[in-house]
């Protein structure tokens, strides 16, 4: 049941920023990138430090966490948001998760340089699955043709959206930031870290949007615009940032951060139900692709153990 219990926890963080996604969609064409951005940060991060409090966990950043704590909250919070929704604003929920999410392949590479995690050749396949899964998720089918020789169109005709661009660097920035947990922790807890990374995270973004607007900070939102960021900011913001941070800093990071492959699963089926998305074969070629990568991945050291002893008898 712990098990369970363990495995339901781990995976919850990366469908609710899949639902999530889908969910701040129709916000970032009415409010803009930044008041989405900020606010799915701010609340999020005093209910992390509220709770924090309540279960009289550590609030304090100490001395020796300061300097990488102000690079994590610059990198994983201010820029990973900015990128995340300029993103939304030009991408469908779907497909920018599943372009924002190729950071665990990101995670992967720089554990392995910085933390000597090991990525057995089980591993890697899993990861060579992952990105296929991307590819097949987020390339445009004209190109994919064009790659396969199955048409004869040019590649200069297809048409890549710059949202793709900024979801990329999204990502590079997520991945990031999950390395840079590990350097902001050394004595700080991580739950408070989080949520004191998404509180100073949005400043930089509320003064941008205020900026922007002349200070009209208030958009005209419907109730159920308030929900869905309510929802965003609450579960997508303050419950996956603290559960995916706790998991980042104690648990093998290779094997965790690939879990990310499912948000876009999450969002593609978010998108098709709420935005009327609909996924094409080569899509969902793509999400199968995508459940095979967090199953080798996850799996890689019994899966080669076993295939060690099968070779030894």
């Amino acid at each position: 049941m712990n098990s369970i219990l363990n495995w339901f926890l781990m995976i919850l963080p990366f469908a609710l920023w899949g639902t999530s996604m889908a969910a701040m969609s129709p916000l970032v064409s009415s409010a803009g990138p930044e008041f989405v951005a900020s606010l799915r940060l701010l609340p999020a991060g005093i209910i992390v430090l509220i709770t924090t409090y309540l279960f009289k966990r550590d609030l304090k950043i100490y001395k020796c966490d300061l300097k990488w704590f102000l690079v994590f909250t610059i990198v994983d919070a201010t820029l990973f948001q900015l990128f995340l929704t300029y993103g939304i604003s030009n991408t469908g929920a779907g497909l920018g998760s599943v372009l924002i999410d190729s950071q665990p392949l990101l995670v992967a590479l720089l554990a392995r340089a910085i933390f000597g995690n090991l990525i057995n050749p089980i591993g890697w396949l899993g990861l060579l699955f992952g990105l296929g899964g991307i590819l097949f998720l987020g390339v445009p089918k004209e190109f994919l043709e064009n790659w396969w020789l199955m048409s004869d169109k040019s590649i200069s005709d297809v048409t890549f959206n710059v949202g793709e661009l900024w979801m990329l660097a999204a990502s590079l920035a997520m991945a990031l930031g999950t390395i840079l947990i590990r350097f902001t922790c050394t004595k700080s807890d991580p739950v408070a870290v989080t949520g004191w990374h998404m509180v100073f995270g949005s400043i930089p973004l509320i003064i941008k949007h205020c900026l922007q607007t002349n200070f009209e900070i208030i958009p005209n939102w419907s109730i159920f615009d308030w929900g869905l960021m309510s929802f965003a900011s609450l579960f997508g913001g303050a419950l996956a940032y603290g559960l995916f941070f706790y998991f980042a800093n104690n648990k093998e990071i290779t094997g965790f951060s690939t879990l990310a492959f499912l948000t876009p699963v999450f969002a593609l089926l978010t998108g098709g139900i709420y935005l009327e998305e609909r996924l094409t074969i080569i899509q969902w070629l793509g999400v199968a692709f995508v459940l095979m990568s967090v199953f080798f991945v996850s799996q890689r050291s019994s899966l080669w153990e076993n295939t060690g002893r099968n070779t030894n008898i």
